[in-house]
């Protein structure tokens, strides 16, 4: 059984890498950032998958490892701002977000965290509101009311720019 669960969660880190570094980049903006985000989910998953009870929850088990690691990288980050020798840190790099919707992506990124992650988790993802409910461990209901608040509240910042 250990080696089995073992191989099915690198077997499903390895399917949907893309996905994962999608995700932490949503958060920390800054692909070398990103990039050690997805690097230690990766590492935390492969050591912590033997205490996985139900092997079919692993999407939602590694998703919320993402989110937890993108959250604490950000934390991090925000103590390290300016470094010892007081310059400032380097220019962030910025990808383009998907075809035409820059608008709708920048207007995604100035929502409150809570919001932010279920929107991209929900749209830019594709996961279920109870599959989102699982990973952050909210009730469903919240997840709900933030993602129709968050909704809401760009319908009314997208309606400013057109």
């Amino acid at each position: 059984m250990g080696q089995d669960i073992y191989d099915r969660t690198v077997s499903y880190i390895l399917e949907n890498q893309e996905k994962f570094y999608r995700l932490a980049y949503s958060y920390v903006k800054n692909r070398d950032g990103a990039l050690d985000v997805v690097q230690n989910a990766i590492c935390r998953g492969l050591e912590k998958c033997y205490g996985l009870k139900n092997p079919d929850a692993i999407k939602t088990w590694f998703y919320r490892i993402v989110v937890n690691e993108s959250l604490q990288y950000l934390r991090k980050c925000g103590r390290e701002s300016v470094s010892a020798d007081g310059e400032l840190p380097e220019q962030i790099y910025r990808e383009k977000a998907f075809g035409e919707g820059q608008e709708v992506y920048e207007a995604v990124q100035r929502l409150t965290e809570p919001s932010k992650t279920v929107v991209v988790l929900h749209f830019y993802e594709g996961l279920t509101l109870k599959q989102i409910s699982k990973i952050t461990r909210t009730n469903l209901n919240t997840v709900k009311s933030r993602l129709y608040g968050a909704l809401h509240k760009l319908e009314k910042d997208l309606e400013v720019l057109a």
